[in-house]
């Protein structure tokens, strides 16, 4: 018995030694230096790295030297479009559907502009940018200042703009022949408040002009700016877009049939045309400007003979008007996808162009056909997606991705 005792013994404490042995108490995360802090943050999701910045003051402070410089995107405004009709039909269905949020991953909060049904149908999308939704009214004479409706869906705060006062002007001998183009978001003041500068875009007899409205906490005024003297708008001005673009810090309107786009510096509120490359004159129907992914660089984007380029600002001597060629894709393959599309010739090239780049800066550029759906390629990865809804509804035309104003207050940079 004694033996077997023995035995037992000896065997438990073999047992024992084979086992790791218990590991001492786990160092608090006190320990960890910032710099480790900081890198660890920097491999988090933005919605991870914003829960961690709300956990105590030290691991905030490494937060902010960790947030992304580009602010995350989480989905896109539109207004749908009717469900497309049998190729090579476009959409019959003609109905104004109000916007809608698409989000891009499921993962992604449901965002919502909360209108009311009488706005639902009465404002129509104008401009996002910088975390705001810039909404006119819809079907109005196009002389008239309009009111201008602002929302930011995150904080669901919301500020209807009165049109600018019609003493603004003395006397306002252009009020009868003036046009109405759309308004921008020049600056936000503070992500956290909806304190911001918006532009409105009018064209007064043959000038145009820029209409600026302040809002600090829901108190808008609003400035008249002179008529642009050294531009002048020698065509019909109906063939200016209704709706601007925002790249290389600056802002941009597309004219229908012409080869040459009017800018809006953001600084200074000065108008000028930009001449688009000469090599694109035979298809300007088909040019959109952007910024490149990344660098943010202005550029162009155009499909030409099924290739996509990418021409960037730049002076040299093989330059085009100021362009360069940067990038050269083939997407005939790609093309070759979309069922039932033309496979060659002109039908193709009538029946496919880019309609813009992905202004979120996700590489992406988004592809309108005449009647065979509307859909997103990426430029890296060759994906070609679909924009389709779950009631067949397409994407309408423009989609504005969507993100938040960055960097969140409490993460901005300390002075």
């Amino acid at each position: 018995m004694a033996r077997g005792k023995s035995r037992i013994r000896k065997a438990k404490t073999l047992a024992s030694s084979a086992l790791p042995a218990a590991p001492a108490d786990a160092a608090p995360v006190e320990v960890l230096p910032e710099y480790t802090l900081i890198f660890i943050f920097r491999r988090l999701t933005p919605a991870d790295l914003l829960r961690a910045a709300l956990a105590c003051h030290r691991w905030r402070r490494a937060a902010v030297r960790a947030v992304p410089r580009a602010p995350p995107i989480l989905g896109y405004f539109f207004h749908p479009a009717g469900v497309p009709g049998k190729p090579p039909l476009p959409s019959i269905d003609k109905t104004f559907y109000p916007a809608v949020f698409a989000p891009l991953e499921a993962s992604s909060p449901r965002l919502s502009l909360a209108l009311s049904a009488g706005e639902m149908n009465s404002f129509r999308l104008n401009d996002v940018h910088l975390g705001l939704v810039i909404l006119l009214p819809r079907d109005l004479p196009e002389a008239i200042l309009p009111r201008v409706l602002v929302i930011d869906p995150a904080s669901r705060r919301r500020a209807l703009l009165p049109s600018p006062p019609r003493g603004a002007l003395r006397d306002d001998r252009w009020r009868c022949d003036r046009k109405v183009f759309g308004v921008a978001l020049l600056s936000r003041a503070h992500p956290s408040r909806l304190s911001f500068d918006a532009v409105l875009f009018t064209v007064d007899g043959d000038r145009p002009r820029a209409w600026v409205a302040s809002v600090r906490d829901g108190d808008c005024t609003w400035r008249a700016m002179p008529r642009s003297e050294g531009i002048q708008v020698d065509f019909d001005p109906r063939w200016f877009e209704n709706r601007c673009v925002h790249a290389a810090g600056n802002i941009y309107w597309h004219i229908c049939n012409s080869n040459r786009v009017l800018k809006l510096d953001s600084l200074s509120l000065e108008f000028s045309f930009i001449p688009v490359p000469a090599a694109l004159a035979d298809c300007f129907t088909s040019y959109r400007i952007g910024e490149t992914p990344g660098d943010g660089r202005l550029c162009i984007v155009v499909m030409v003979d099924e290739e996509l380029q990418i021409w960037v600002r730049g002076e040299a001597l093989c330059s085009d008007k100021g362009w360069l060629v940067d990038t050269r894709t083939c997407v005939r393959k790609v093309l070759d996808t979309v069922s039932g599309l033309p496979s060659v010739g002109l039908k193709r090239h009538i029946s496919t162009w880019f309609t813009d780049m992905d202004y979120a800066g996700t590489g992406k550029v988004f592809v309108g056909t005449w009647g065979y759906g509307r859909y997103s390629f990426h430029m890296e990865t060759g994906k070609l997606e679909r924009l389709k809804m779950k009631d067949g509804k397409e994407y309408g035309h423009p989609i504005w991705g969507y993100t938040l104003a960055w960097p969140p207050a409490f993460l901005a940079p300390e002075d």
